[in-house]
């Protein structure tokens, strides 16, 4: 039997000479049907090539087993490495995942928001360097749970999954000085971001302060996230006279050795370099870049995890995850 294009409910029913409901308990498991007419209305459905819409589904039941995912950028090796994690445990608990891609642009972050509660989901897990008041003013008028991963609020409100990212700059601060380096740069995104002002710089301020030297804002370098601005900076690295640099962002960090390698300079003899993010760039650069080693695929992963547990109104002793990084050593550090 040819098979509608467009079959509804409706047809099922027609076709089984059975109440709208009945389809319904079927589409949505509920046992409460005799497995004779179960049958009929699951054959039924195949023979008409009925496909259940979910969100017509989700007027009913309040659920419509869909979240969304708000990225700053879908090509980016961290945010697509989160995007893993999310999605495995997504399709576990049954959800599909409607993926958004921002820019980091706040006009089309609230826009993103906003259309994912247009649609119904469930829930919302928001990733980026910042957010600003008028996201998270959407934020807050959204019907649905939201959790970040790998990103943080100023004001810690909103569950989140992450790593210290105080204690992880800290560390490998502490790594190069200890190295010998009494002139340390550090190279964040902008400093109005929460990440960074009370994050990055907080976690380098300390560093700093554990090896008794001083702080110093020249030192102090914000740049955009690609490798461009990685070699834009290196120059003015090299002339505040630092001989390492903590970079946030692994493309930035990769531009920055280049540039050094290019000028003279040997990696690690006279210049050392941690990274932060650890995705393959670190891996296919000679030498490889030493990195903050940070649980990716977990973040993401627990990320959705505690969001289904949100959505199902369960109870969460600890909103605010922090999961365990690394210092991977290779060749941009001497030991």
């Amino acid at each position: 039997m040819q098979k509608k294009s467009s079959a509804t409910i409706y047809d099922v029913a027609h076709r089984v000479g059975v109440s709208l409901a009945t389809v319904s308990r079927v589409v949505n498991g509920n046992n409460n049907v005799r497995e004779s007419t179960k049958r009929k209305v699951l054959d039924a459905i195949e023979e008409l090539g009925y496909h259940p819409n979910a969100v017509a589904r989700g007027l009913a039941s309040k659920k419509t087993t869909t979240i969304g995912v708000v990225m700053p950028d879908v090509t980016d090796m961290y945010y697509s490495e989160l995007a893993r994690g999310i999605d495995d445990v997504a399709n576990m608990y049954h959800y599909d995942v409607l993926l958004t891609n921002t820019d980091e642009d706040p006009v089309r972050e609230t826009m993103a928001v906003n259309n994912l509660a247009s649609k119904q989901v469930d829930g919302i897990i928001f990733m980026g360097n910042e957010l600003e008041r008028e996201v998270l003013n959407t934020i807050a008028g959204v019907d649905a749970p939201v959790v970040l991963a790998g990103s943080v609020d100023g004001e810690g409100k909103l569950p989140s999954v992450n790593i210290d990212y105080v204690e992880a700059i800290k560390e490998a601060t502490t790594t190069v000085i200890k190295n010998g380096h009494d002139r340390v740069a550090i190279v964040t995104g902008p400093v109005t971001h929460a990440i960074n002002s009370l994050h990055r710089i907080v976690g380098y301020k300390a560093g700093l302060e554990e090896m008794q030297i001083a702080f110093d804002d020249t030192l102090l370098f914000a740049t955009h996230q690609d490798y461009s601005a990685g070699l834009q900076v290196a120059e003015k690295i090299v002339s505040a006279g630092a001989t390492a640099v903590i970079a946030y962002d692994d493309e930035v960090a990769v531009g920055i050795m280049n540039y050094l390698r290019d000028n003279g300079k040997k990696v690690p003899e006279d210049f050392e370099i941690i990274t932060s993010n650890d995705t393959k760039f670190t891996l296919v650069t000679r030498p490889e870049v030493t990195s903050i080693g940070q649980p990716k695929y977990d973040i993401g992963a627990v990320a959705m995890r505690m969001l289904t547990k949100l959505m199902n109104n369960e109870i969460i002793d600890d909103t605010q995850i922090k999961l365990p990084h690394t210092l991977e050593r290779r060749g941009t550090t001497r030991n």
